[in-house]
């Protein structure tokens, strides 16, 4: 017994072999795991997302986009696409090859519409866009996996297209038909998985699903729900379909999307959405 109860325990710290599959829903963190906050930025955009480069970040609501210096918080520039315009919802963003990616749907809207929206670091301005349409679900989150990334996600687009299960639910789906997909440079689907049934009822009870998701430290995949201020670190099955959940994080953000720095190491920006602000933070691992 003795020995079990030591195995689960290391396993839960990714000490022996694969980590735990799956942590039990009461469960608030994992051995092993942490998060400390370092600082905070006031920033009136900051009610969906938030991305980073070398020296800026950007926060990101659903037709706005606010630049931030990172030393000092001070706010340089600005884009707004305007209230009924055909920017409607940007979920989430990140600052890749001179481009901000900005992950876009239609939310609430039914039938679901999504997008991918390229914005001028620089200027903020709009530079291109692409139109998924018509998709099975909304469009949260988007990344490139690093070659180290685990499992089959190495060197892929990895996107998230969720469904809900409130007002923004299409007929007979609700947040269990959120899917994890992998897609080409030309942006088609080549692999797909689900989330684990107990992870989406973590996500909580208002019908909302995979608000955020990056790839992070060790090459996890990390996710955000909508409103429990919780980092969700996820990977690849061996076989099957159903990705698998290997540990929680407590943080200081209350779901949404966020970002990792690709300067300092473990180092995350995410949002507060009721305060609007920025916060930056570091997660440690086993």
């Amino acid at each position: 017994m003795k020995f079990i109860l030591l195995f689960s325990l290391l396993a839960a710290m990714g000490l022996a072999g694969e980590p735990a599959i799956s942590p039990p829903i009461g469960q608030l963190t994992t051995p092993g795991w942490g998060y400390e906050e370092l600082r905070r930025f006031k920033a009136p955009e900051a009610g969906q997302g938030v991305a980073v480069d070398r020296e800026f970040f950007y926060a990101i609501n659903n037709h706005t986009i606010g630049k931030y210096r990172k030393a000092t918080g001070e706010r340089v520039a600005g884009w707004e696409g305007g209230a009924g315009g055909e920017i409607i919802h940007l979920n989430a963003g990140f600052v890749r090859e001179g481009r901000i990616y900005g992950v876009h749907s239609n939310y609430p809207g039914v039938p679901m519409l999504s997008s991918l929206e390229f914005f001028d670091p620089a200027t903020l301005q709009p530079v291109g866009s692409h139109s998924f349409g018509r998709m099975d679900g909304s469009f949260t989150w988007l990344d490139r996996a690093p070659a180290t990334a685990t499992g089959a996600a190495a060197g892929r687009w990895i996107a998230c297209f969720v469904h809900y299960g409130n007002r923004a639910a299409e007929p007979n789906r609700d947040a269990a038909w959120t899917q994890i997909i992998a897609m080409d440079d030309d942006w088609r689907r080549t692999a797909g998985w689900a989330l684990p049934a107990e992870l989406i009822a973590r996500f909580g009870g208002r019908g909302y699903s995979a608000s955020g998701g990056a790839f992070g430290p060790g090459g996890f995949l990390y996710l955000t729900g909508h409103d429990n201020t919780e980092l969700y670190v996820v990977t690849w099955p061996q076989a099957g379909s159903v990705m698998k959940w290997i540990a929680t994080v407590p943080f200081s953000s209350e779901g949404q999307a966020f970002c990792w720095d690709a300067h300092e190491d473990g180092v995350l920006y995410s949002i507060l959405k009721r305060t609007k602000e920025v916060i930056v933070g570091r997660v440690t691992r086993p």
